[in-house]
């Protein structure tokens, strides 16, 4: 473990890993008695990127520093705009990452689905624009930083549940 806060009377879970993710234990956590809605975002290594069909691993490397702070501030921003979340978990894991493995996970439970879909959608959107987290690309004849890459911007700006920004 690298760095993990429990934050807002043990409702926020903001982790930057080298440990396997464990989507159980953060699902199981995220359940609670007031909350009828759990959502709960997996993303995996897969073997394909843009321009690329053959990739075989994915490495993440993280501003370590700055990570925590960075996903404080979505976690805070998901709870000006669901006021009824019960819990958030927002998680990453750094290294060498093999096929189907767990990246990243963004957990959040709500009394009700809509918000608890809504949120965990800005929460991967917000954490993939705004948290200093790279990824490079492994194949058979090479390996690159991913394609996808991008300037960091503020989570606040999302707009919308397709991550734009204003």
């Amino acid at each position: 473990m690298l760095t993990k806060q429990i934050l807002n009377n043990g409702n926020t879970w903001l982790e930057l890993t080298d440990n396997v993710l464990n989507v159980g234990e953060v699902y199981n956590w995220a359940a609670i008695p007031s909350c009828g809605a759990v959502v709960v975002f997996s993303g995996i290594v897969r073997d394909h990127a843009d321009g690329r069909t053959d990739v075989t691993s994915l490495t993440y490397e993280a501003y370590d520093d700055q990570v925590v702070a960075k996903l404080k501030l979505i976690a805070d921003e998901m709870c000006v705009r669901w006021v009824d979340l019960g819990r958030i978990a927002l998680i990453h894991r750094i290294g060498t990452l093999s096929l189907g493995e767990s990246s990243v996970l963004v957990t959040v439970s709500s009394p009700h689905r809509p918000n608890a879909f809504a949120a965990a959608q800005f929460g991967i959107d917000a954490l993939k624009i705004s948290v200093p987290i790279w990824k490079q690309e492994h194949w058979k004849d090479g390996t690159d930083w991913g394609t996808n890459s991008h300037d960091i911007s503020d989570a606040q700006k999302v707009n919308s549940a397709e991550g734009s920004v204003s």
